[in-house]
């Protein structure tokens, strides 16, 4: 039986997953990696073999949208990875209340989902096929 490759960390809770062939997630994501590592997550690209081989999707539903993959193996995705993120951060607890208070909720999956589904024509794709390192 063949083990699935560890990530180089091996935080607390989980890694927070985003699409390295998506310009605006590349620039983005890892800007924020101090702030989640302090709360006990990492960030990892979605096109990782190791996050490959862990979560075992289509790489059309391993792209769709940001994840949370937490140690125990659940996951989280879409907008519910931002808020429970935002939680977690005092300063975006503001912004979290926002995205969970009824009529907001729905315009921020909203706005999430159409981020997510135009995402490269908004930021360009950065060059990287998706399914490539």
């Amino acid at each position: 039986m063949a083990t699935t490759p560890q990530p180089e960390t091996d935080p607390r809770h989980g890694w927070v997953l985003y699409d390295d062939a998506c310009e605006f997630c590349r620039r983005w994501v890892p800007r924020f990696e101090g702030t989640l590592y302090r709360r006990g997550y990492a960030i990892a690209p979605l096109q990782a073999d190791w996050v490959r081989e862990r979560l075992d999707v289509s790489n059309d539903e391993l792209i769709a949208d940001v994840r949370l993959l937490r140690r125990d193996g659940d996951q989280i995705t879409g907008a519910d990875v931002y808020r429970h993120c935002m939680r977690r951060i005092w300063w975006a607890w503001p912004l979290w209340l926002l995205s969970v208070l009824p009529g907001t909720r729905q315009v921020f999956d909203r706005a999430y989902r159409t981020f997510a589904r135009n995402r490269y024509c908004i930021s360009g794709p950065s060059g990287i096929p998706a399914g490539e390192d």
